[in-house]
């Protein structure tokens, strides 16, 4: 089988973290790039999802969102919670909705 070379620019703190990353799956650079292409033909597409995020899941939202969640638990007196006190609360309120639906229908 013939063997063609592909060459590409990217950045060089880039190539660093993603060799790294192979480095630690142990394969090199040219295998995972081999891989990407293989995939690539198997299923006739880019091999993962190239949808964009909704704006609420980047990354500055997100953390801002917890930020104020933060605020709010604190503002509240319930930052020490256990799990079960917060799925305590959760079904508390489920079955209050249900009971609300349930008067006014």
């Amino acid at each position: 089988m013939a063997t063609s070379i592909v060459q590409f620019r990217i950045d060089d703190n880039l190539k660093a973290e993603a060799t790294a990353i192979y480095e630690r799956l142990g394969i090199d650079l040219s295998t995972a790039m081999r891989m990407f292409l293989k995939r690539s033909v198997a299923i006739g597409g880019i091999p993962f999802s190239m949808i964009l995020p909704p704006e609420s899941f980047e990354k500055g939202n997100i953390m801002q969102s917890v930020a104020e969640m933060n605020k709010t638990a604190e503002k509240y007196g319930i930052t020490d919670m256990s799990l079960a006190d917060i799925n305590a609360e959760i079904t508390k309120s489920r079955t209050k909705r249900r009971n609300e639906r349930g008067t006014a229908e």
